[in-house]
């Protein structure tokens, strides 16, 4: 993609609005521009990096069994009045009515609609277990939504539901979603922990929220330093199998948001060398609720043994867009942002130094060309701009590999190469930069 033809409005001052180092660079970098309290107009780069995460989010999804569908963002209030959410949620909730004076929402969660869709089509025990999942927008009225994306009150959600015929097989369902979830953030790039959590306003009695370490997170957070030190299961993982000793290997370290902290348990479990108290940002949330939804909405089946059974529920959430933020706050620098490969926007940047010199300009094309043939994503900045300027522009939006391309360079037959992870540089041959990054990106999107 050339610079010149790609839409970015990047910006040279912090926008006062702006308090959080993510919400400063994805609206410096020309990622998102606010359309109202909470709502983001989602820009070419940062449409980029989203599209990326998702496809991440559903690989792994898939990889656990979970079937992907898609439910409207509209809900009927007549769903969740059989729940008996409807008056129940509060003023977070979108209600609308449409021109027949129907009551609708804009919904903020699924558990009645995928309720509902579930007892229209399975009637026993022998269709189970069921994961079922979509990635979708929402909407919360949020009070006082801040942050920029992190807590925005559009946002685009993974939300996975799990039926099952009883207690034991929820479990195994609610496992693999536990091991998906550290899967999902370990390809991202992030360190992502398991932490006791609080069920909320969707109901339950088990529940586990994934969180990775920021400065500025939202929430205190406590836990064992091993946690810290553990791998992410690997690509081999059995997901038909029993799951549970992965999951005890880390449950069985003290770990808990502010909400579920106990002092005492705390430092009776955890010696006082490994005790971690940070801040923390929440990136997934999974709950098992057993028949709470089932029940008051007759979303039953046929048991073995003949009987009526409620299924038995969990909910499983990843937050899509609020991930990009949580990138941004764990990968950047004073200049801007620093992307892993697997997401960012770009896998290369080309720098033309002298736009509208033949040699040059035919170089930095032949670059691009090459480098497209072997599926590397490249953004060409074949502006007139001021080299620093250009310089300062690749730096802010974050792409991880960047060529600049000069005529003196051309002259001795090199380019330069810059590793935007830590600013260092090196003078190779155009052919050897190819090679170089062909290697180094084939490997960032390799999938462990």
């Amino acid at each position: 993609m050339r610079l010149s033809r790609f839409y970015l409005p990047v910006l040279k001052e912090t926008p006062a609005e702006a308090t959080i180092i993510s919400h400063q660079l994805m609206l410096r970098a020309g990622m998102i521009r606010q359309q109202g309290a909470g709502i983001y107009a989602w820009l070419p780069l940062g449409f980029r990096v989203l599209k990326k995460i998702e496809q991440v989010v559903r690989e792994e999804q898939d990889r656990a069994g979970a079937v992907e569908l898609l439910m409207p963002t509209i809900q009927q209030a007549d769903l969740w009045r059989e729940s008996g959410r409807y008056d129940a949620y509060g003023k977070e909730m979108l209600r609308i009515t449409d021109r027949h004076d129907r009551e609708m929402l804009f919904g903020p969660t699924n558990e009645e609609m995928i309720t509902e869709i579930f007892r229209a089509g399975v009637r026993s025990y022998k269709d189970l277990p069921k994961l079922l999942y979509h990635i979708q927008w929402k909407f919360r009225d949020e009070i006082r939504p801040r942050f920029g994306v992190m807590r925005g009150r559009e946002f685009l959600m993974k939300d996975t539901y799990s039926f099952d015929i009883d207690k034991d097989e929820a479990r195994r369902s609610y496992n693999r979603m536990f091991i998906a979830y550290l899967r999902t953030f370990a390809r991202l790039g992030l360190k992502s922990i398991p932490m006791r959590a609080d069920t909320g306003p969707i109901g339950g009695d088990l529940s586990h929220e994934f969180i990775v370490l920021a400065d500025t997170g939202e929430s205190e957070v406590f836990c064992d330093r091993d946690l810290l030190d553990m791998p992410a299961p690997d690509i081999n993982v059995d997901f038909e199998g029993d799951l549970q000793s992965l999951v005890d290997q880390r449950t069985v370290h003290y770990a808990a948001t502010d909400e579920m902290h106990d002092v005492e348990e705390f430092e009776q479990k955890v010696s006082s060398e490994k005790r971690v108290s940070a801040r923390g940002i929440e990136v997934g949330h999974i709950f098992n609720f057993g028949t709470k939804y089932s029940k008051a909405m007759n979303a039953v089946v046929m048991g073995p043994d003949g009987k009526e059974v409620a299924a038995e529920m969990g909910s499983y959430g990843i937050g899509v867009s609020r991930l990009i933020g949580a990138l941004i706050e764990a990968f950047h620098d004073e200049q801007g942002c620093k992307w892993p490969v697997a997401v960012a926007p770009f896998h290369v940047g080309i720098i033309n130094l002298k736009a509208g010199d033949e040699a040059v300009d035919g170089a930095c094309t032949d670059l691009w060309r090459q480098l497209e043939s072997q599926n590397v994503e490249v953004i060409y900045d074949d502006t007139r701009s001021r080299a620093g300027e250009k310089f300062a522009r690749m730096d802010l939006i974050g792409v991880p590999y960047q060529i600049t391309v000069g005529p003196r360079g051309l002259k001795e037959g090199i380019v330069e190469l810059k590793l935007r992870i830590d600013g260092s540089k090196q003078e190779l041959s155009p052919e050897a930069a190819v090679n170089f990054i062909k290697e180094k990106i084939a490997e960032g999107l390799k999938v462990h």
